[in-house]
């Protein structure tokens, strides 16, 4: 069974906004931290940005800090990555995550999502 779900990705042009979601399937993935990771062709998975299972803490990758912003919303066990001012090279199929800690789920979380595409055009 599937344990993370993301939705909300798609085409849009460069300055332009899209707002991911990721919705978990299990009641125990509602106080764990969440994270978001995505994968360029050719490249990588690399951490974009994350937050505690409260909401309180956040952490973010240098190459989306003041454009992207991760919350959350415990009622409906849902983690939102809102991506503003885009850029072409934020093109990459983005994954949800879930570890027990904020500094787990960056590193080596438990739980990943299937990964939805977000493509920025120029």
């Amino acid at each position: 069974q599937v344990q993370l779900v993301e939705s909300g990705g798609g085409l849009v042009q460069a300055g332009g906004s899209v707002r991911l979601s990721c919705a978990a399937s299990l009641r125990t993935l509602r106080n764990y931290a969440m994270g978001w990771f995505r994968q360029a062709p050719g490249k990588e998975r690399e951490f974009v940005a994350s937050i505690s299972g409260g909401g309180l803490s956040t952490r973010y990758a240098d190459s989306v800090k003041g454009r992207f912003t991760i919350s959350r919303d415990n009622a409906k066990y849902t983690v939102y990555l809102q991506m503003n001012s885009l850029k072409p090279e934020d093109t990459a199929v983005y994954y949800c995550a879930a570890g027990p800690t904020l500094i787990a789920v960056g590193r080596s979380p438990d739980y990943w999502g299937q990964g939805t595409q977000v493509t920025v055009s120029s």
